[in-house]
């Protein structure tokens, strides 16, 4: 079988696009704002038409919201098919939020079920926090989130479970992943994934409108302002009550294992709302991440945004990186030093086996040969880079990679970081 081929990215700026896309999108701003509306009360009235539903939850939410949709509409120079999106997606956030809350008032119970001392995996992107959290899902006494429970963590009226059948939503999910892949080819090669990869309990942060995703989705810099300064304990207590829900309908009583960037910069938060929790820290030199991460947001931004400006976006990212350096850095202490696992990137790509038993000892949890076998056995079936190998280049977006290093020299000594060859 022969190797995939490496990929170079050249059109951030002018994105090659198919010609209906390009056609959709070349309808004017003006035009785009009639045919498709951002604002609140028509989104909550969809929402409710769609599931039938008028609990939307806690009201916490509706700042967060309000703040994004302000800057949808004032920042992040939408195409019409990016407003599409936009709505499309607002849509199923509170629609979700409705049948959260129904399963609640249909089951109270839910509420009562414990989150014993859940592994959570704390690190950016390209620090090895995927791979980690794939190998430590396929253990018998974890339970992870599949992406397709984390879009849709409550089954839709109609849904039929029926014995030896795959979960309805599984396809849905599936199908929408399939036609963002024909938008986005490079994205898989970036980050795979599929109906059943574990996936971060960042969805749910979603539900919530308190999620740094919104920022890599779309240029909106007010509401990365608004998040940086809100108290998210609130959205933490929401994110848990959504765990309890979806882990009651399906396998529960399992710890769980959990992953997202997001919980670098919010460990108050969420050592509040999970105080028991035994967590995992990845690390990685800051210029390959953050260059990564610029790439990824560039190129996931092509069919959304009309013009795409890489080099604000490299900066934009480098900013946003450091903010999460620096609450790292200031708030580590908040995790009791019994709580917390370090691991650097160099140290686990080169043992990774070594790295997970480490891991699961840490946890309290079987590393069995019998266990670790099956860990062998995933990461055998799941080789890295069978999509192909994105070459990331600092020039494309406007970085410089020593520059980088510098601004991050405290987190790098904080943590022991090293830099690695560019």
């Amino acid at each position: 079988m022969s190797q995939p081929s490496d990929i170079l990215i050249d059109d951030f700026v002018a994105p090659v696009l198919p010609e209906a896309v390009r056609a959709m999108n070349a309808v004017s701003p003006e035009e785009a704002r009639r045919q498709v509306a951002l604002d609140s009360a028509s989104l909550h009235a969809e929402a409710t038409e769609k599931t039938g539903l008028s609990d939307f939850g806690a009201d916490h939410y509706r700042e967060g919201m309000d703040v994004f949709l302000r800057a949808l509409e004032a920042e992040a120079d939408l195409t019409l098919l990016g407003r599409m999106t936009a709505r499309a997606y607002v849509v199923k956030l509170l629609a979700s939020r409705l049948r959260i809350e129904a399963a609640i008032a249909h089951t109270p119970a839910l509420l009562e079920r414990p989150l014993e001392r859940p592994v959570i995996i704390v690190g950016l992107p390209r620090t090895g926090t995927s791979h980690l959290h794939n190998l430590l899902s396929v253990h018998p006494d974890l339970r992870f989130l599949p992406y397709w429970e984390a879009c849709e963590p409550i089954p839709v009226p109609g849904d039929v479970a029926r014995s030896g059948a795959p979960d309805p939503r599984i396809a849905r999910v599936q199908a929408t992943l399939d036609q963002g892949t024909a938008l986005i080819p490079h994205q898989q090669a970036m980050h795979e994934l599929d109906a059943h990869t574990p996936h971060e309990e960042i969805g749910f942060f979603e539900m919530d409108f308190a999620c740094p995703i919104f920022s890599n989705r779309f240029q909106v810099p007010t509401y990365r302002a608004w998040y940086r300064k809100a108290d998210l304990t609130p959205s933490y207590g929401y994110v848990r009550r959504v765990l309890q829900v979806v882990s009651g309908l399906r396998d529960g009583g399992k710890r769980w294992v959990l992953k997202s960037p997001m919980h670098l910069e919010q460990i108050g938060p969420l050592m509040k709302v999970h105080p028991n929790a035994r967590v995992v820290l990845t690390f990685r030199d800051p210029a390959r991440v953050i260059l990564s991460l610029a790439t990824m947001t560039a190129y996931g931004r092509r069919v959304v945004q009309r013009t795409i400006d890489p080099v604000r976006i490299g900066q934009e990212v480098a900013t946003m990186i450091q903010q999460r350096f620096d609450a790292a850095v200031r708030d580590v202490h908040l995790i009791p030093a019994s709580q917390r696992r370090d691991v650097h990137f160099e140290s686990y790509m080169k043992d990774p086996m070594t790295v997970v038993r480490e891991v699961l000892d840490f946890a309290g949890l079987d590393a069995s040969e019998a266990t670790m076998g099956r860990m062998r056995a995933y990461q055998d079936r799941n080789p890295r880079g069978k999509f192909g190998r994105v070459i990331y280049r600092y020039e494309d977006v406007g970085l410089d990679p020593e520059v980088l290093r510098q601004a991050s020299r405290v987190y790098r000594e904080k943590f022991g970081v090293k830099a690695e060859a560019d």
